[in-house]
């Protein structure tokens, strides 16, 4: 195989990256565990895998030798190694009161989706993807926040 040919996966993997960073700018900015670099290479790396895992597949060298990817088992590998990624920003406060990180923890998970997505060549559902997530870390919090002050006003009126 050409190694022109092998750049062929790097476009995809710098557009996931870019969609990550997005998600990672957005936990950076809230000074999570895992922030923008993180977000990036957990994208990239799974863009990489299955954009690697389509190039091995098209290339004669391998072609008619029995070599099988099932593209599914190497989304499992990715996701569990995100899940491993994931525990790690997850701590329980000493009291057991309180858990912190799994929003983080599952924004990692869908960083993994939308590489995987990017590495399917799904460009355009990754990119409506990272806007749902972004919502969901942003507006869908600024509601949260909202909605609990209007409940302890309620409760400091009596009512």
């Amino acid at each position: 195989m050409d190694w022109i040919e092998e750049l062929r996966v790097l476009p995809g993997v710098l557009y996931a990256m870019a969609l990550g960073g997005a998600i990672g700018f957005e936990r950076e900015l809230k000074d999570r565990p895992a922030g923008f670099r993180t977000h990036m290479l957990v994208a990239g790396t799974a863009a990489l895998l299955l954009g690697l895992s389509r190039m091995v597949l098209e290339d004669g060298q391998y072609g008619g030798k029995g070599l099988q990817i099932d593209p599914l088992r190497l989304v499992e590998a990715v996701i569990a190694g995100v899940s491993f990624i994931g525990a790690g920003t997850i701590f329980a406060s000493r009291s057991g009161e309180s858990v912190q990180g799994i929003t983080t923890a599952a924004s990692l998970l869908a960083v993994a989706a939308i590489g995987i997505t990017v590495g399917f060549r799904y460009y355009v559902l990754a990119l409506a993807i990272t806007a749902l997530t972004l919502a969901v870390l942003t507006v869908l919090r600024a509601l949260e926040r909202r909605a609990v002050r209007s409940i302890e006003g309620d409760q400091g009126r009596g009512g």
